[in-house]
């Protein structure tokens, strides 16, 4: 499932911008490539969150092109980023669309993340996109401690056109999660989206609660959560990294929504995600607005950051 379809006006500029990385002019650095440029390089891409395997694959792909005369001014240089960042993004299962139940019942998205990441906003902005798609949407509030989060989330489902599920204050998030599904079975909802307590990562009872509401969706509809959607803050960089790594020990994550990419974020975290864990980013949030979500597109991605290079 795309959220968008591909438009001429996809806002490319926003990579130029969060990429915190003169790629654009790396021409500079190509007038000579030598060993101390090649340490440039790295510095350039660990400072814009590529992170440390991402990185020492670029330099070592960058430096066996130079090795065989294939990289010695600053347009093949760029050209070889390029080709190289593309292969890591489009790589594997590089399904960048939402999946979708092929069978009987809604479609389940679990979404989990810590707190202050833009969980909230970013369900809001997923509902509101699926309802303009005209598709019918329950939003489930899994977060049974916060009732102030509950009713954040209750607010936007209403703005936004969705049904929603809320528990007792304090009471079992797994039902919620039960009851969510069977509702949306029993009303024939086309999207199920199941929210979670923003849980800090290092927190083992929180994470051991996640692992039982994956569960009881599990059992309640075979073959859901059809997505389990992590929520980073783009702009945290390498913290984003280790926040995936936690929770891939509670749930079997399958893409990423990237909040706050507006906020003179490093884009490189993007590439750092997939090389390191093969999880792609699926959705970006670039703004406020209920429209500022879009799906991720390597190809924007790939011209924001390269420009004409390649």
């Amino acid at each position: 499932m795309r959220l968008f379809r591909k438009k001429s006006e996809t806002k490319k500029s926003i990579w130029k911008k969060v990429v915190d990385l003169a790629l654009t002019d790396v021409r500079v650095l190509g007038q000579g490539m030598d060993h101390e440029s090649l340490e440039e390089l790295e510095e350039r891409l660990l400072a814009a969150d590529f992170g440390v395997p991402a990185t020492l694959r670029l330099v070592d792909h960058v430096e066996d092109r130079m090795r065989r005369g294939k990289v010695r001014q600053g347009p093949e240089l760029a050209a070889t980023l390029r080709d190289e960042v593309e292969r890591i993004l489009t790589g594997g299962d590089a399904t960048v669309g939402l999946a979708e139940n092929e069978g009987e019942g809604p479609t389940v998205y679990l979404v989990v993340g810590v707190n202050g990441v833009g969980k909230t906003t970013s369900i809001a902005k997923l509902a509101w996109h699926l309802v303009q798609q005209g598709q019918s949407v329950l939003v489930a509030a899994g977060d049974t401690y916060r009732a102030g989060a509950v009713r954040q989330l209750e607010e936007w489902a209403g703005r936004v056109g969705a049904d929603f599920i809320r528990g007792q204050e304090g009471g079992d998030p797994a039902a919620v999660a039960f009851d969510a599904v069977k509702a949306g079975i029993s009303r024939g909802v086309d999207v199920v989206i199941v929210d979670t307590a923003g849980r800090l990562h290092t927190n083992r009872g929180l994470m051991v609660e996640l692992e039982k509401v994956n569960r009881v969706i599990g059992r309640q509809l075979e073959g859901a959560p059809h997505e389990t959607l992590i929520v980073l803050d783009a702009t945290v960089g390498q913290n984003a990294v280790r926040q995936v790594k936690a929770f891939r020990e509670a749930v079997d994550l399958t893409g990423i929504i990237l909040a706050k990419m507006d906020s003179s974020a490093r884009g490189g975290i993007v590439v750092a995600l997939r090389e390191e864990y093969e999880l792609p980013v699926k959705l970006v949030g670039l703004g406020e607005a209920m429209e500022d979500l879009e799906s991720f597109d390597p190809e924007a991605f790939l011209d924001g950051v390269f420009g004409e290079a390649g």
